[in-house]
């Protein structure tokens, strides 16, 4: 996958705009999850709509990208179930040097997610939660572009 950031703060979406779908497995079950990255608002921001179908269940989460007051470049999540989450940007770089990551304070502490080019085309996508040993990941995605 040819991963080229575009211009400015938000340039490093650039790879991701368009419609993914990963398969995987969870304790729930079998996992189908689709998500969509446009710009938004004047190309001001980010919009990433997420579909997840784990079993006769379905998830949704609509979010924003975007660069606050400050100049940090910061998301805002809203899930379907009620739940709200917004973060800012970290540095992922162990995970892989292309990462792009955003760290939230959740009510169960530091979380974080990440997004990485694979070598086919596609995309990783992680979420993990910081522990005293470091940070234990609990959700791992392989995304491949939908035609």
């Amino acid at each position: 996958m040819v991963w080229k950031k575009g211009r400015g703060k938000l340039g490093a979406f650039a790879p991701l705009f368009g419609t993914w779908s990963a398969e995987a497995e969870s304790p729930q079950g079998k996992v189908n999850c689709q998500r969509t990255f446009s710009k938004v608002l004047n190309d001001s921001h980010i919009h990433l709509r997420a579909v997840w179908h784990i079993g006769a269940l379905t998830y949704e989460e609509v979010a924003f990208f975007g660069v606050d007051r400050e100049g940090t470049t910061r998301f805002w999540s809203f899930t379907s179930d009620g739940k709200q989450s917004q973060g800012q940007i970290a540095d992922v770089s162990e995970l892989h040097p292309e990462a792009l990551g955003f760290e939230a304070q959740m009510p169960a502490g530091l979380a974080r997610q990440a997004y990485w080019p694979d070598d086919q085309d596609g995309f990783y996508w992680v979420v993990e939660s910081r522990t005293r040993k470091g940070w234990n990941r609990f959700t791992e995605h392989r995304y491949h572009r939908v035609s």
